[in-house]
């Protein structure tokens, strides 16, 4: 048995069934080995960044991770974007990335890089092989570290002769660690603070405890405290719709947030970081929320949050209070479209299960108010920051969920043109995807962000913010990948279009002019 044939059998035996890849010659023995053992479903992405997102939606869905298979240290680098959003999103993916034989590294080859310490930079575990007979190990420590709560990037060098060399051994699949224990004194402070502040306390969510469970226990302890409840901004996957909390995050612009955190006293953390700036502004302050509050950690986000807010709801013999029906589903809205009207629609029209994979950027910053009444659904955000993850979390969201949920695609243009490729894997995967590119042919977001930091733009500045100049044909670029497209100028248009799209198994895409 070769090293190959190792890798894939402990793969599997420790439960990563999925393999999003973009391979090389480096590969080309783990190629064959994923081709002569079953078990295993390889997809493929058209450009490393469209297989790293594929990992990370696949995690985000699936709550397990897959392996992705990248070719060497360009190949990597070419992921890192998307593994920098799996990494903000703290999702696990087993990253496997092949490299120059061991021997023939020092001869300094074109494709020789320095993978490891690219892999450092979005990892929280990295490790390079050497023997074949060590392979199988390696692998079993890579899927654990990507398994262990929350979830991580886990980076796993695979040298050519590493991968042909006879000598390979299948391990076993290695037991994950539980999560740290929760701090009895914290839950002690909280419960006091919860106690005094009423009103003046807020509970800032993220990781898990967005997810339906933690939202029930959070709903008891705000209906006994008063406390007000956010979601972080950056909260990568919000269970939301019928049955759940009508949670708002803090909102993204920098003045915004600081006047939605002015009035209180107490900021209390569950899975959350303090919240901050996404960038440094002309005479605001790094830090989002007053210099006066008091910060208190109920749970670190490698803390597993339910255990803590059980016994929160305990020592505040918080009352059983069910999460109010969040009124009658909105009706489709009609006319030119807006922001508001497109989130009316996908709440009015999406089928119960519905994903949102949303990467609208600026023009959906005000979303959730019209779809909180929606089914009860999945919303997946852009953690990082990085654009171009749309598209590819999509994607893999729709093979996490084995094809059995439609996945509604929120798509800013000029992003979609950073990972487009994604288009040809769902077609390929015949996956249930609806993808609305919002097309206003321009980087909208960074004409508000030269407001923000104070710039003046000029002629010049504008044209590198403008994508008109050629237009950009949605449809045509769609056909082009295999996937069915439509353009829509009016929410009536834009409706029928989806309500098509979801009686079909495969996926479409709607040009949606705003």
């Amino acid at each position: 048995m070769n090293g190959a044939h190792s890798l894939v059998k402990t793969l599997l035996a420790a439960g990563v069934d999925t393999c999003f890849a973009n391979p090389g010659t480096s590969e080309m023995h783990f190629v064959a080995a994923l081709d002569q053992i079953p078990g295993m479903h390889c997809v493929l992405g058209l450009q490393e960044n469209v297989v790293t997102g594929m990992a990370d939606g696949y995690y985000r869905i699936a709550r397990k991770p897959a392996c992705t298979l990248l070719h060497c240290g360009p190949g990597l680098a070419n992921g890192l974007a998307n593994l920098h959003n799996a990494r903000r999103a703290r999702s696990g993916i087993v990253n496997i990335v092949g490299d120059q034989a061991t021997y023939h590294r020092p001869y300094d080859a074109p494709l020789t890089a320095d993978t490891d310490g690219l892999a450092r930079t979005v990892s929280g575990w990295v490790h390079t092989s050497t023997q074949s007979a060590e392979l199988g190990q390696d692998a079993a420590m890579a899927v654990r570290a990507a398994s262990t709560f929350p979830g991580q990037v886990a980076s796993l060098i695979l040298p050519a002769n590493v991968s042909w060399d006879e000598g390979g051994v299948v391990a076993q699949a290695l037991p994950v660690p539980a999560p740290p224990a929760v701090d009895g004194h914290a839950i002690d402070e909280v419960a006091k603070v919860l106690r005094q502040a009423g009103g003046k306390a807020l509970i800032l969510l993220s990781g898990a405890a967005v997810f339906a469970p933690a939202q029930a226990l959070v709903w008891r302890l705000a209906q006994a405290s008063g406390a007000a409840v956010l979601a972080e901004y950056g909260a990568s996957h919000l269970q939301r719709g019928q049955g759940r909390m009508a949670l708002e995050r803090v909102p993204y612009g920098m003045e915004a947030a600081i006047k939605t955190l002015a009035k209180f006293e107490h900021i209390i953390l569950v899975g959350a970081k303090p919240p901050v700036g996404f960038f440094a502004y002309p005479g605001l302050p790094s830090t989002q929320y007053p210099d006066s509050a008091q910060l208190h950690v109920l749970t670190r986000p490698e803390q597993e949050p339910l255990t803590a807010l059980q016994a929160l709801v305990d020592a505040l013999q918080a009352p059983q209070a069910a999460i109010p029906d969040a009124g009658p589903r909105p009706e489709g809205a009609t006319g030119a479209p807006t922001p508001e009207g497109l989130a009316r629609t996908v709440a009015a029209l999406m089928p119960e299960g519905a994903i949102v994979s949303d990467e609208s950027i600026s023009y959906g910053r005000g979303f959730y108010p019209h779809t909180h009444a929606a089914p009860a659904h999945d919303w997946l955000h852009l953690a990082g920051g990085a654009i171009g993850d749309g598209m590819p979390v999509a994607t893999g969201a729709a093979i996490g969920a084995g094809k059995q949920r439609r996945v509604i695609n929120l798509q800013a243009d000029g992003s979609a043109m950073y990972s487009l490729q994604s288009l040809w894997t769902q077609a390929r995967e015949q996956l249930p995807v609806t993808t609305i590119v919002l097309n206003n042919s321009r980087y909208n977001i960074l004409i508000g962000e030269y407001k923000g930091v104070g710039a003046t733009p000029g002629a010049t500045a504008m044209q590198m913010l403008d994508l008109g100049n050629p237009s950009i044909d949605w449809v045509k670029l769609a056909g082009g990948m295999g996937v069915e497209a439509e353009r829509a100028t009016s929410m009536e248009e834009c409706a029928r279009l989806m309500q098509a799209s979801f009686a079909q198994p495969g996926p479409f895409l709607i040009e949606l002019i705003i």
